[in-house]
């Protein structure tokens, strides 16, 4: 959308950021309210608002309004999202088995990691042969193909909240679960630390003569993602979420140690490999312990107060790392960070992973019930 905006609009770089950022803006907004009425509306009646939302809004695009209506036309759409978004993740969370939360979560979190991947390898590919209309007609053939789909999804009731116990007034657990917050702030960390890596990979690229193997990345992170996800899944539900974090800390900062050496194409797409199982698992497994941890009738809250975190950490992050790359470059960027990625596991410990033994339930706990 940046190269669109200066192309088509002839915007300054400075607009053309606002032009891609203001979605995630949209996104995060649209979260915090959502998260609150999510329950009182209906989780399938927000998921078809924020599809219809989407239906309505992608038609824009195809028409040169001025980039003032473009950039409205963002956030409104990151508002569709995040409508969309949330009730998918909350209804996810709902319908898999308490026992089975990692695994389920794992399964579903792949589906967004795919599309974070192929979404922009096949952007930019058509960017390549047709023009800004073709794409802009396939994503909303994807949104009606979505809008038409959700119409057949079977969505069982939520247990209600007893009467007197909804919190009133202005307070923190109206826009964000207190229980989730803790996770969110590791994600946040570690999504910042991944933003390097999503903004700037291909400067970096350039900068070592591996534009080829810049092109395989995401792929390769993607395909990483898709095996290690079931087992690791499976994992965090059998023995707990440390068995998956800790290591996929570790796994995570070695792939940016890889990355920040990297000269040939194999040691590139290694450190794709290592970061798909780092960030890929710590992604999935920090939304699991999100939910887990949060009464049915929170899991909206939940849902949204762990994708804020992640969009927050992966929308702020570009902007402040931009400020520090003419000082050190990309290789020692790409190396602190990884230190920074080993560092976080201590708060993690202290905010999670001390208490995760006690929080564990056992499969045949539930079984009995």
């Amino acid at each position: 959308m940046a190269v669109y905006a200066v192309q088509e609009f002839d915007a300054s770089t400075s607009v053309a950021g606002l032009v891609a950022g203001i979605f995630i803006i949209g996104e995060i907004i649209s979260r915090f309210f959502i998260g609150m009425k999510i329950d009182k509306i209906g989780r399938k009646k927000v998921l078809m608002i924020g599809l219809v939302l989407l239906t309505f809004i992608t038609p824009l695009y195809f028409f040169n309004l001025g980039i003032f209506v473009l950039i409205i036309t963002r956030f409104f759409h990151g508002v569709a999202i995040g409508f969309a978004g949330t009730a998918t993740g909350t209804v996810v969370a709902q319908m898999i088995p308490r026992t089975r939360k990692g695994e389920g979560i794992g399964y579903f979190s792949m589906s967004i990691a795919l599309a974070a991947a192929f979404g922009p390898f096949i952007g930019l590919y058509l960017s390549q042969y047709v023009s800004y209309q073709v794409i802009f007609t396939f994503c909303l053939a994807l949104g009606l193909i979505s809008l038409v789909t959700a119409f057949f999804l079977v969505i069982p009731d939520v247990e209600k909240q007893p009467e007197g116990n909804e919190i009133r007034g202005f307070q923190l657990a109206n826009f964000v679960e207190p229980r989730a917050l803790p996770i969110a702030l590791i994600t946040l960390l570690v999504a910042f630390c991944y933003s390097s890596v999503l903004s700037y990979i291909n400067f970096y690229a350039v900068e070592r003569d591996l534009v080829e193997a810049a092109s395989l990345y995401f792929i390769v992170y993607s395909i990483v993602i898709l095996l290690s996800r079931p087992f690791t899944g499976r994992l965090m539900d059998a023995k707990g979420a440390n068995y998956v974090m800790y290591p996929a800390f570790f796994l995570f900062a070695a792939g940016m140690m890889v990355l920040s050496t990297a000269t040939t194409s194999l040691s590139f797409l290694l450190a794709a490999m290592l970061i798909g199982l780092g960030f890929g698992n710590i992604q999935s497994c920090a939304q699991a312990i999100a939910v887990k941890l949060t009464a049915p009738h929170r899991m909206g809250f939940a849902t949204a107060t762990y994708f804020n975190a992640l969009d927050g950490g992966l929308g702020v992050g570009p902007f402040l790392i931009g400020f520090i790359i003419p000082f050190i470059g990309y290789s020692t960027l790409y190396s602190l960070l990884g230190f920074f990625i080993l560092l976080t596991a201590i708060p993690y410990y202290f905010l999670h992973g001390r208490k995760d033994h006690f929080l564990q339930e056992k499969p045949q706990a539930s079984a009995s019930v």
